[in-house]
């Protein structure tokens, strides 16, 4: 706390004359006035210091990031999870919720995550415990047939997402406005749909996507699509690309290649699929511009990035 400066009268060698009254208070209105404007500039000061950021967004989870916590098989929240039985839900077929075990933080945004054609959960539960680390509840899921087609596949995703936050055991950690879908092959197709379907999502991830439908001028949600350079089940040329090129302009978007990839690359641990889906689901399903730095400036090619397009996340 500022304090006004004390002083200490002493007896004058020499005879001084007595200041007037109204020059005392003169100098004493001074002080107060410049106390009080030290005082707003330190109270403006930690307004806008980086302490107070957390303050602005009541999303933000977990410590400020860095390539290292974002590259890492695991973040900063110890993770629990949950069978789902297929008996227990109607519209998908069942599937794991993983979790941030502390109740501490609030609650968190959530992400439902689709398998493709002929998988099953298993075949993408390595992003469960990573991106739950990360502060958002997971939902890998089972389709109804492994043979569902992405329409199908898009209507399954926003049933679990129904469920995750009206049913589930773990509804009250979920924010029912903070929601993302991601899904591998005819899943990413599915996510597509998904996204057209309900514009409220705040993130959508195709990795390696399938879809007749080349087309998505009608998406809003923001979209990142990751493609694989040697996928010759999805080609990127007549998949993943088509679907880029087709989102608006304006929409926070980007494409990912991943280099000397395949079509199966998102089933198995994958740190750069980890890395950019970590980034972009805090940055729009948490709303935390700390992520943007491993957005914008665009990546660039690399030994695991064959090609990355796309614009810098949108302000608010």
């Amino acid at each position: 706390m500022l304090q006004h400066p004390r002083t200490t009268p002493s007896t004058p060698a020499t005879p001084v004359s007595t200041p007037s009254r109204r020059g005392a208070g003169r100098r004493a209105r001074r002080l107060a006035g410049a106390a009080a404007a030290i005082a707003a500039v330190v109270g403006l000061s930690t307004l806008t210091s980086p302490g107070a950021h957390a303050a602005d967004n009541p999303y933000e989870r977990g410590p400020a990031p860095s390539t290292s916590s974002i590259e890492a098989a695991r973040g900063h929240y110890s993770v629990s999870d949950t069978t789902v039985s297929s008996l227990a839900v109607t519209g998908f077929g069942g599937g794991t919720i993983y979790y941030p075990a502390t109740t501490a933080d609030g609650t968190f945004g959530a992400v439902a995550i689709s398998p493709g054609y002929t998988g099953t959960q298993s075949s993408i539960s390595w992003l469960g415990p990573r991106l739950a680390s990360q502060g958002f509840v997971v939902f890998t899921i089972d389709t109804l047939t492994t043979l569902d087609q992405p329409d199908s596949r898009g209507r399954q995703l926003l049933a679990a997402l129904d469920y995750l936050t009206e049913r589930s055991s773990v509804r009250s950690r979920v924010d029912s406005t903070r929601l993302g879908v991601m899904g591998h092959s005819m899943g990413g197709g599915g996510s597509l749909e998904a996204a057209k379907t309900r514009p409220a999502l705040q993130a959508a991830i195709p990795l390696t996507p399938w879809n007749l439908d080349k087309s998505w001028p009608e998406l809003t949600t923001p979209t990142l699509i990751v493609g694989a350079d040697g996928d010759s089940i999805a080609p990127v040329a007549s998949h993943a690309e088509p679907f880029y090129n087709s989102l608006r302009g304006s929409l926070d978007r980007a494409y990912l290649e991943l280099n000397n990839a395949t079509h199966f690359s998102p089933n198995t641990s994958n740190t750069t699929i980890a890395k950019y889906s970590v980034s972009w689901l805090k940055r729009f399903i948490d709303n935390d511009t700390r992520y943007e730095q491993f957005l914008c400036p665009l990546p660039r090619p690399s030994l695991t990035i064959e090609e990355y397009r796309g614009n810098c996340p949108h302000t608010s």
